[in-house]
């Protein structure tokens, strides 16, 4: 482990402990420290700009009310991150109605990784933020967030084969955005 590692780690420690203590100099840093980072993990749950930093907002307002229960047993970027996608999950719950059809079949074992090769980033999270709401969640919480369809369906209170037919439409949804790219890519050459 570097010097400047364990430094980083140190100052991470001071910080929310200072948090712990309800310093508002210290609630600064950490919002400075992580602000950038918890904002694109809102904006995949978004449905726009103005959405993500509302839950950035309401996100970073839990993780001070909360900031007592945590005990330093694990990473902290990992325990705000979770705070972060509770809040855009809560948004969502509160304010989008879950369309789901547990009859609807996968279409096909596409993978994730499939479905995204060879595209650009940036593109591809401009694709992920057209899906309607509730697929775009679903997505987001299994191919990037790594949850199982168990979890997902728990956390949004929905059937875990509404969870998968879900992500099967997000899936199908976003390959055919994909091969529209490339086909417009290709007729641009």
């Amino acid at each position: 482990m570097s010097l400047h590692h364990v430094y980083l780690v140190d100052q991470l420690h001071k910080v929310v402990r200072g948090c712990q203590e309800n310093d508002p100099l210290a609630q600064r840093e950490l919002y400075d420290m992580f602000k950038v980072k918890m904002y694109g993990i809102c904006l995949r749950y978004a449905g726009n700009r103005d959405d993500a930093q509302d839950i950035l907002q309401d996100g970073f307002i839990k993780v001070f009310e909360k900031i007592q229960q945590f005990g330093f047993k694990g990473a902290f970027e990992g325990w705000i991150r979770k705070v972060m996608v509770n809040t855009a999950l809560e948004r969502y719950r509160l304010h989008y109605k879950q369309v789901g059809i547990d009859e609807m079949k996968e279409t096909g074992n596409q993978d994730d990784g499939q479905i995204i090769a060879d595209i650009d980033a940036a593109e591809l999270v401009r694709m992920i933020g057209e899906l309607s709401h509730q697929y775009r969640v679903v997505f987001n919480l299994y191919a990037l967030e790594g949850y199982s369809h168990k979890e997902i369906g728990e956390m949004l209170q929905i059937s875990e084969g509404t969870s998968k037919s879900n992500l099967s439409r997000a899936r199908a949804i976003l390959q055919e955005k994909v091969n529209k790219y490339y086909l417009k890519s290709v007729q641009t050459y």
